[in-house]
């Protein structure tokens, strides 16, 4: 995989879809964190069934604190790791309250240090909530980027490092999303649709499907 070649997939990503952004639904920074920080290990329509009947309710770090964990719980059973997400959020809104002010802030350091956010978590919040040129390497992403050779690495840190790398400018703050969609939609995981792939004679897979 060359940087030509890269490109041509950049910019063949960028016509199709010129403005994308996260599939969670979310109005301010902090019901973006909240979405990210439930959506581990669960799918973004079930956090989104999920925070349509929380946020209502409670959508900022007091609100949800005044629910306290078995308050949370009764919106956020549906999903996957529901009793420790509960405990986390709930840790996270009396910082956020407590150091913060009650606002996310735009600081990796003071995002990684929140219960239950990781690196992944805090790239999410800095790109799409504040426009940072971050890539959250998640699983769809990782696949992708081995798949097609576009960033190889063995883990999610070093595809996301080459990503760093590879990615011109122009491209990084949006590159995230379009991986994480292709690699939803089209690149799944078990049998991927390269028939219909918008990059199929770009991509170094060698064990294309029809």
């Amino acid at each position: 995989m060359n940087k030509e070649k890269r490109i041509q997939i950049l910019q063949r990503l960028r016509e199709n879809n010129p403005k994308p952004t996260t599939e969670l639904e979310f109005n301010s920074p902090f019901e973006l964190l909240v979405a990210v920080l439930l959506s581990a290990q669960a799918t973004d329509v079930s956090v989104n069934k999920a925070t349509r009947l929380l946020y209502p309710v409670a959508n900022t770090p007091q609100a949800i604190f005044d629910l306290g964990v078995d308050g949370v719980k009764q919106y956020i059973k549906t999903i996957g790791l529901f009793n420790s997400k509960a405990e986390n959020l709930i840790k996270t809104c009396r910082i956020l309250i407590d150091q913060h002010n009650s606002q996310v802030p735009e600081n990796r350091e003071a995002l990684e240090a929140l219960p239950g956010v990781g690196r992944k978590t805090a790239n999410v919040v800095l790109n799409t909530a504040f426009g940072w040129p971050t890539i959250a390497v998640d699983t769809h992403i990782f696949r992708v980027s081995n798949r097609t050779k576009f960033a190889p690495g063995k883990n999610v840190d070093e595809v996301e490092q080459k990503l760093l790398k590879v990615v011109p400018a122009e491209f990084k703050l949006d590159v995230h999303h379009w991986l994480i969609l292709h690699g939803r939609y089209t690149c799944v995981a078990r049998k991927p649709k390269c028939g219909s792939c918008l990059i199929e004679d770009l991509c170094e897979f060698k064990d294309k499907v029809d």
